[in-house]
């Protein structure tokens, strides 16, 4: 006798039917993001209050007192007013780092300078009736309003500008520039390396502005070219790699109405690094963060704008390296500051007073401030983002400018990330955690939630089969703990032994390992296709404190590799996993990771994919590689032993190279020599090249990239 499908059963008796989820595919992974009422952009009016953000082709602003928006400007007619810039020139290989204020507000809060197609606006609030600036067939970048909001400076072309906003007089200020030297233009290796977005600043009053001026004539020049034209394209890109020279670089102020350029005296500029440029509040003075080359000292220079010269305000010294912050805050008094330092082995707050011996320590404990918020003078505190409730969460708290009164803000567990208003008053709170979608809410430093201005899409929850990630403590021999994330596979069955892939990163300034929202990720789609899906944080990772990082010191790969080795050992003791059936893959350092694993542990892995790979250590950039490694001049054993090129004889696993041919980050170099190694050690691989210029594959090409991934791991880990 036939039987009824089970849901007309169901209807039969009246009873509810609940649509089954669907099941994560690479479809629903590539898929386009939803774009509806995204609030991107966001910055906050001067006085706090007030934020401008833009949602679509439309910027709002949105007032946090009244908890209300109004619309200030659709901007497609002054995009059709922009003038039209081909692409193609020196700027086509800026780093992605490199940060331009896209909206600005006016001191007094009336209009919004706007940056469009690389023409600058005039927004006026009030009549919502807008000016265009400039309209020149070269890009201004990086605009910055003055602070008494008369002036706009600008890049171009390699020289420094400033326009009158009532007369709309340009004046240039630098006329030195030449393909080499660059006048408040970075270079490449700076935002990559240091984090530095932008190379001038105003004075508070609004008289001098500072800049960096960048010689790259030494840098070394890398040849991209674009093959895909019938007539290829030369792009070449100035790329310093460990221990070739890097830009030589001065700090210059010059008079906002133009003038002679003083050079600020930093020190000595032979391999030093200008990492953080402030003005002092009372715009006499400019501070510069300086580094030595292998970044193990820092020094705060404090240099007199009139004439140059310097004093050294505060210097540290760490035994494997310093990592640079946006942590340094002048108070007005112009005699103390605020400063996040690794000193204990964690970073933590002081406060430092000029002339002082020790400064004030803020903040204590085995656990990261992961940067300061926002400095509220008036009340004598400070607000702040720390790991303290968990290295895998993020939460707002602040504490007194005495150390007292530490007071945590938000509550839900997860990864909150924070933007303040300038008066402290206000902050919104961009949250989510593994369960919960990224929501973002309006808060007010005193009472709490005021409003959702986003509020979680829980589409993904409703429609579709998300696997738990389940968080895991893996200890190590040494009576240490790691942390990693599991994703069991669909249809998870006691008994049986899965196939399962290791996600690894590894490297510094990285964690992985978080209580954030993941969605609709690879992970999942693998795990559907029923894959065991397994990560974890080594040492050497961001988070755990600086000795936890620095264990890397010298030596790339081999501690990072015995804790990934643990973690696989820990996965495998669980019980579920067939050890003849692990495939690992990374991208980046993670694809160096990948190599590095297959290469010195070659029974531990049975199949890999690396992702951009570093194979050679001597390719990568000047600033990353000598800040873990040291110059190869003194450390070349080091160097060869981190480089996975070196060992290629080695490979028994199934192997894919991935790499984009003008990748600017992660040289297609290195996977050239890679495959060279192996051809000439008789090692059989499989390679996968695209053709973008961006250290990630992107749009429709990562769809294919993932599929063939996919389909490697699928036939390289077949059950026998």
């Amino acid at each position: 006798m036939s039987r009824l499908p089970l849901i007309v059963w169901l209807v039969s008796f009246g009873l509810p039917v609940f649509a089954q989820k669907k099941p994560v595919t690479l479809d629903a992974v590539t898929q386009p993001a939803s774009r509806g009422g995204e609030i991107a952009s966001m910055v906050w009016a001067p006085g706090g209050g007030r934020f401008a953000y833009q949602s679509g082709q439309t910027i709002w602003i949105y007032d946090a007192t009244a908890q209300t928006k109004r619309e200030a400007v659709v901007l497609d007619p002054l995009l059709a007013a922009a003038v039209k810039v081909p692409v193609g020139g020196p700027f086509d290989f800026e780093n992605r780092r490199v940060h331009e204020n896209k909206i600005q507000w006016s001191p007094d809060g009336r209009d919004l300078l706007l940056l469009l197609s690389g023409d600058l606006f005039l927004l006026h609030l009030e009549s919502a009736k807008w000016e265009q600036l400039t309209a020149t067939s070269q890009r201004e970048r990086d605009p910055k309003l003055s602070p008494d909001g008369r002036r706009v400076s600008f890049c171009r072309e390699n020289e420094l500008y400033v326009l009158d906003i009532a007369t709309r007089k340009v004046r240039q200020l630098t006329h030195d520039a030449t393909a080499t030297r660059w006048n408040a233009r970075l270079d490449w290796v700076y935002p990559e390396e240091l984090d530095l977005g932008t190379a001038h600043w105003w004075s508070p009053d609004s008289s001098r502005i500072a800049y960096l001026q960048f010689d790259v004539s030494r840098e070394m020049i890398y040849p991209h070219s674009d093959l895909q034209p019938f007539v290829p394209v030369l792009e070449p890109q100035r790329y310093p790699k460990a221990g070739t020279p890097n830009a030589d670089v001065r700090l210059g102020v010059v008079g906002a109405t133009g003038g002679k350029t003083r050079w600020m005296d930093t020190g000595d500029r032979v391999d030093a690094l200008l990492a953080r440029v402030n003005w002092t509040p009372d715009a006499k003075s400019v501070a510069v963060q300086r580094l030595n080359r292998v970044q193990n000292r820092v020094d705060l220079v404090v240099a007199t704008a009139s004439n140059g010269a310097s004093r050294t305000l505060l210097h540290e010294e760490n035994p494997h390296w310093v990592n640079v912050s946006d942590d340094l805050f002048f108070l007005r008094d112009g005699k103390r500051f605020i400063w996040s330092s690794e000193r204990s082995g964690f970073r933590h707050l002081y406060l430092q007073e000029d002339g002082a011996a020790a400064p004030r320590q803020l903040t204590s404990g085995d656990w990261e401030v992961s940067s300061a918020a926002c400095v509220d003078e008036a009340h004598e505190r400070i607000y702040f983002v720390s790991t303290e409730r968990s290295p895998l969460e993020r939460h707002l708290f602040r504490v007194g400018f005495d150390g007292a009164g530490k007071t945590q803000l938000t509550t839900q567990p997860g990864i909150h990330a924070i933007s303040m208003s300038p008066d402290c008053r206000y902050y919104t709170d961009s949250h989510s955690s593994a369960t919960e979608p990224p929501s973002l809410s309006l808060h007010s430093t005193e009472t709490g939630q005021l409003a959702v201005l986003r509020p979680a899409d829980r589409k993904p929850l409703d429609e579709y089969e998300l696997l738990p990630v389940e968080f895991l403590k893996v200890p190590t021999a040494d009576g240490g703990t790691l942390y990693a994330k599991l994703t069991r596979p669909a249809g998870f069955t006691t008994g049986k032994r899965y196939p399962a892939i290791v996600m690894v990163y590894g490297g510094p300034h990285a964690q992985d390992v978080r209580n954030a929202w993941t969605g609709l990720n690879w992970d999942q789609a693998l795990a559907q296709r029923g894959f065991v899906v397994w990560q974890l944080d080594n040492r050497g990772t961001t988070a755990r404190g600086h000795d936890f990082e620095a264990k890397l010191y010298r030596r790339l790969g081999r501690q990072e590799l015995a804790d990934q080795k643990t973690g696989v050992e820990h996965l495998i003791s669980l019980g579920f996993v067939d050890s003849a059936r692990i495939g690992v893959y990374g991208w980046s350092y993670g694809g160096f990771m990948t190599l590095y694993s297959l290469l010195n542990e070659p029974d531990l892995f049975h199949a890999g994919v690396a992702g951009a790979p570093v194979v050679d250590w001597r390719n990568y950039d000047s600033i990353y590689t000598e800040r873990y490694l040291g110059l190869p001049s003194e450390n070349e054993e080091g160097y060869k032993a981190s480089s996975p090129v070196h060992q290629a004889a080695n490979l028994k696993s199934k192997l894919m190279l991935v790499h984009n041919f003008e990748d600017d980050n992660v040289l297609y170099q290195n996977s050239l020599q890679m495959m060279v190694a192996l051809q000439a050690a008789g090692k059989q691989f499989e390679v996968m090249v695209y053709p973008q210029k961006t250290h990630g594959v992107t749009g429709a090409a990562r769809r294919h990239m993932l599929e063939g991934i996919t389909a490697f791991f699928e036939r390289s880990l077949a059950a026998p």
